[in-house]
């Protein structure tokens, strides 16, 4: 197969930024030793697969959204597949319009990648109707996170239990975090030690926890190897990247039974339901330490696994022929014109490092050309 171009509408950033942010660092760095080239725009007329990370125009590190992907297949390029990864739903923050939205800009994606069974049927129950799609399940660089130099809990000392996040929502787990931080305070002060790295939520102070400020690579998973046991009370998490990082790096899970989380850790430790089970689960993983503690290093997701099923997914739709509904002849010379003018227009300003202009410059000149804008309605 060919090396294939591939663009993200998702820019990555450097250091703690979320889960989400791994993923693409993580991808990025694995199609591009394979040969491939990953950008961050649509200014190339032969890019072979765009990946929608996130389809909302005013999150944060978007480059471009759906409706401009539809212009780029319409008017550029219709040989080009899309492959649209979900990975939110309002389950997740108890929002609404998410899940509906999605599905909407689903409508310019050749193929839809999940990232867990749960998210999958959220969605089918949510009126999604594609046939197009896998579930890949998400994975942490193991170069980083592994069981190496892990701490080993001797029951002669206290038993560490750690968590992070890089969000701060309220379902992230804080009615447990907080439970667990009280229950120390009151009865397991000299038991139990109980760290926290990430960002706190704003509504909650807590007495026995120490509190880490957000951490990345060999730094989190050197802070995480400190300790015995991971604890995870997410709500609805329909993949996440904490728990990935910590039970790599050889920590039995404690966590809640919710989302998609059983999916990533079922086998690897022992689930709850909430505060009225939390300390007889613990107690369980407490008794069974030894054996969760060996079966770590078992633990089959990581990144490289992950990325290797995105590219086959992405050259096995490399190979389909294009869309028809884009193969228009009475575009064909204003599409020759376009692909030219957008080749000269990137070789113009590539050298500008604030993409947030390329993005200015193009959508002025989209809307000064109105013969071209699409007939079909995509959000």
């Amino acid at each position: 197969m060919n090396n294939l171009k591939i663009s993200i509408n998702v820019q990555n950033k450097e250091g703690p930024w979320g889960g989400g942010n791994l993923f693409i660092s993580n991808l990025k760095n694995y199609l591009e030793s394979n040969g491939n080239e990953v950008i961050f725009n649509l200014f190339d007329p032969n890019i072979d697969i765009i990946l929608i990370i996130d389809p909302r125009m005013l999150s944060e590190s978007v480059m471009y959204t759906p409706k401009e992907i539809e212009f780029y297949k319409r008017n550029i390029n219709n040989k080009c597949k899309v492959v649209h990864r979900i990975n939110e739903c309002d389950e997740r923050k108890e929002t609404s319009g998410i899940n509906e939205y999605y599905i909407k800009a689903n409508n310019v994606a050749d193929h839809t990648v999940f990232v867990s069974e749960w998210l999958k049927n959220i969605y089918i129950n949510s009126g999604f109707s594609s046939k197009n799609f896998d579930v890949i399940m998400s994975g942490a660089n193991s170069e980083i996170f592994n069981y190496h130099e892990r701490a080993f809990w001797n029951k002669n000392e206290p038993l560490r239990i750690v968590t992070h996040h890089w969000g701060s929502d309220f379902n992230k787990g804080f009615d447990i975090y907080s439970y667990l931080d009280k229950s120390i305070q009151e009865k397991y002060k000299n038991q139990i030690k109980f760290t926290y790295i990430g960002n706190l939520n704003k509504d909650l102070e807590f007495q026995s926890t120490e509190i880490i400020e957000p951490k990345s690579g060999r730094e989190l998973a050197n802070l995480i190897k400190e300790n015995h046991i991971y604890l995870t009370a997410s709500i609805n998490e329909p993949s996440g990247n904490h728990h990935i990082e910590a039970a790599q790096c050889g920590l039995p899970i404690l966590y809640r039974d919710s989302g998609g989380m059983p999916e990533f850790t079922k086998g690897f430790g022992v689930e709850f339901q909430g505060k009225q089970d939390f300390f007889e689960s613990l107690d369980e993983l407490k008794n069974n330490y030894l054996t969760f503690f060996e079966k770590m290093k078992e633990y089959p997701f990581n990144s490289l696994i992950m990325s290797k099923e995105y590219l086959e997914l992405f050259n096995k739709l490399a190979l389909l022929s294009p869309d028809p509904y884009l193969v228009d002849k009475n575009i064909l010379f204003q599409k020759s014109f376009l692909q030219k003018f957008f080749y000269f227009l990137n070789k113009l300003l590539n050298n500008i490092k604030l993409y947030k202009l390329k993005v200015r410059i193009k959508k002025y000149l989209l809307i000064k050309i109105p013969v071209l804008k699409n007939e079909r309605n995509v959000v």
